[in-house]
């Protein structure tokens, strides 16, 4: 069984996280000469450099481990995508690039270094929107579906459900990855906007494809299966 690590943000070192860290405070003059106030320093969020490609990894207690993917750009772009209990992707860490700060999603309050137990290369195709082309449904977290239509061209227009989710698939240095801008409108727990990835692994079959994204304070995990027309 997974374990989540999202309360390893805060001193969780059964799970191997070093989140105990002190962090320092900055300094910050008030204006008219008035005193010096400190400013709590951002908390730093770490973890390997894993080399290009993509990796199925893990995190933890050897004997109950989280598991989660890696994938590693030629940019220095990253992702670190690790999942809960219940196989949805509860902690999110990027990088923009081999010159930018790890970020965490959602936000640790201490200091975050996430130590890889296991990282295993594997092979995944680069999808294309032209070939995914069609109506997917997802299911929310309040047990509702919500339907959307791919384009050939990558764009994502919202179907008949009373969720409505659109947006856009472009290119991604990322392997195995098309990256996924995405709108949501009534949908039960997701933000309004959110950035990421989408993914075509067989390790989410029987799911067809997976939207991996965040708002920058919460996580994104769609798992979405292909549909006919009048399938909602």
């Amino acid at each position: 069984m997974k374990q989540s690590i999202l309360n390893g943000a805060a001193c969780a070192a059964v799970l191997m996280l070093a989140a105990c860290g002190g962090s320092s405070n900055t300094p910050v003059a008030s204006g008219g000469g008035g005193a010096t106030t400190t400013e709590p320093a951002k908390p730093k969020v770490s973890t390997e450099d894993l080399s290009t490609g993509a990796y199925a990894v893990s995190t933890g207690d050897a004997d109950k481990p989280t598991v989660g993917r890696y994938y590693a750009a030629a940019d220095g772009k990253r992702l670190l995508a690790f999942e809960d209990a219940d196989d949805s992707v509860d902690l999110l860490l990027r990088r923009a690039d081999a010159a930018s700060a790890w970020v965490a999603v959602p936000a640790p309050t201490t200091d975050l270094n996430v130590s890889l137990l296991s990282s295993q290369a594997r092979t995944l195709a680069t999808p294309d929107a032209a070939t995914l082309a069609g109506r997917y449904v997802v299911r929310l977290s309040d047990g509702a579906a919500a339907d959307f239509n791919i384009g050939a061209d990558g764009r994502i227009t919202a179907g008949t459900s009373a969720c409505k989710l659109s947006g856009s698939l472009a290119s991604s240095t990322l392997p195995g990855a098309l990256s996924l801008s995405l709108t949501s409108n009534g949908c039960a727990a997701l933000p309004a906007s959110a950035t990421g990835v989408l993914v075509v692994d067989a390790l989410d079959a029987p799911a067809s494809l997976r939207l991996i994204a965040d708002d920058g304070a919460r996580t994104v995990d769609l798992r979405a299966y292909v549909e006919a027309a009048s399938a909602v």
